[in-house]
């Protein structure tokens, strides 16, 4: 087979997602010409689809020392430090890609991506625009200043620029998906189940596609609908603005609890909302693997969870049922140790809920839970000994709930504007 069809078996490869049998052709290539730019940035890009970041990089990094001036290598390059979680990394190279070549469609609409990652709202819509200039079909510009318009609350400009995305590529897995997350954002989960469908149709692999039909499957409860609103509202600030409304919060529970104590007249009106809004503040960290929990007995929802999630929903339920047992144990036993019980199985639902949560670090969480547990059951040991409900132990495990909601706040709200 001469070089020209081996190239041109390559890309066709690369176009049905055989990208194994395209690497081992790509390989073949490089043993006879090695230093071969155009091989070299087909097999990165491979080794991307395959998910092989370090290696991706590994060779395109050879290849830009091979020719520094080449746009579409940094390019390349960005899209892989965008798979790491390197987001200042990949706005670097894009912007090195846009430097050296500021005429091309795809560089910019990959820059707009990243700001609206940065939630840079307004910038992502203007570089979208950018791209959109260049090359009005271009489906990754179209996606984003879909997403941006709609974060910005111009639903209907956001829904005719994806509807025009769907017009160029109907069967385009990622267009359905986003589209399917807008409208979901929107409210309108019962249309945005009809485009995830679409997407998963098309690519059943989607994980975007398949956490957003998670999503709307759950939003069929009013309750979850409503903590979905609240969850989107917090994802679309920064990280200031997100421990403003973490500390307002709760700083402003603190007030009230003070405010209710130094006046005895209030309280019959302050205690109910106190603990409304405590109940609000617990529900926002658990409703996820509850409701996952549910969707364990969904012939369909069962099968979108992740691992993770199946765990999550799974350690929840247990903690669930050890405070549900340890409140009948009081009530039948009438003996206030029990009480230890159940507020361990309570208290421990938000860190067993959390702790596979998205996150670099999340070995950090699991090690917290897990010392956490081992301090709530040697302060109920302690409780069943000396028959005394608030002990050492019991005040440095509160302690410790208290901090971990700081700790996971402060990883999750970093994770989340990376």
């Amino acid at each position: 087979m001469t070089e020209d069809h081996r190239l041109s078996k390559v890309q066709i490869l690369i176009q049905q997602s055989k990208h194994k049998e395209a690497e081992t052709i790509l390989v073949d290539l490089l043993r006879e010409y090695p230093n071969d730019i155009n091989y070299l940035s087909l097999l990165a890009e491979v080794k991307l689809q395959l998910d092989e970041f370090d290696h991706a990089n590994k060779i395109i990094e050879s290849a830009i020392g091979l020719s520094p001036d080449s746009a579409h290598l940094f390019y390349i390059k960005s899209r892989i430090a965008l798979q790491q979680e390197k987001i200042a990394d990949a706005e670097k190279h894009i912007l090195q890609a846009i430097q050296t070549d500021p005429y091309d469609a795809d560089y910019f609409a990959l820059l707009a991506h990243i700001q609206l990652h940065r939630k840079l709202f307004t910038e992502a819509l203007e570089t979208a625009n950018k791209a959109l200039e260049i090359d009005a079909e271009n489906l990754l510009a179209l996606n984003t200043r879909s997403t941006a318009l709609n974060k910005l609350n111009r639903s209907e400009e956001s829904f005719q620029t994806i509807e025009g995305a769907l017009r160029e590529d109907p069967n385009n897995a990622y267009t359905h998906a986003n589209y399917g997350w807008g409208l979901l954002e929107k409210g309108d989960y019962k249309k945005a189940k009809e485009h995830f469908s679409e997407a998963l149709l098309n690519n059943p692999n989607s994980q975007y596609a398949q956490s957003g039909m998670l999503e709307s499957i759950k939003a069929t409860n009013p309750i979850y609908r409503l903590f979905l609103k609240y969850a989107f509202w917090m994802g679309n600030l920064t990280a200031q603005y997100q421990w403003v409304v973490i500390l307002g919060f709760y700083f402003g529970l603190k007030g009230l609890r003070k405010l209710a104590s130094s006046n005895p007249s209030l309280q019959p009106y302050l205690t109910p909302l106190i603990i409304l809004l405590a109940l609000i503040a617990f529900s926002t960290w658990i409703i996820r693997p509850i409701s996952n929990l549910f969707l364990r007995f969904n012939k369909y929802g069962k099968l979108l969870l992740t691992k993770e999630e199946k765990m999550s929903a799974n350690f929840v339920a247990v903690c669930l049922v050890i405070f549900i047992a340890g409140i009948l144990l009081y009530f039948g036993l009438s003996d206030q140790k029990m009480l230890s019980i159940a507020v361990f199985g309570f208290a421990m639902m938000l860190p067993s809920g959390t702790m596979l949560s998205p996150s670099k670090n999340k070995i950090v969480l699991i090690a917290y839970t897990i010392i956490l547990a081992a301090i709530g059951i040697i302060a109920i040991a302690q409780t069943f000994s000396t028959g005394e409900i608030f002990t050492t132990m019991s005040a440095i495990f509160i302690l410790g709930f208290v901090v971990f909601q700081w700790v996971a706040n402060f990883m999750l709200i970093k994770q989340d504007n990376q």
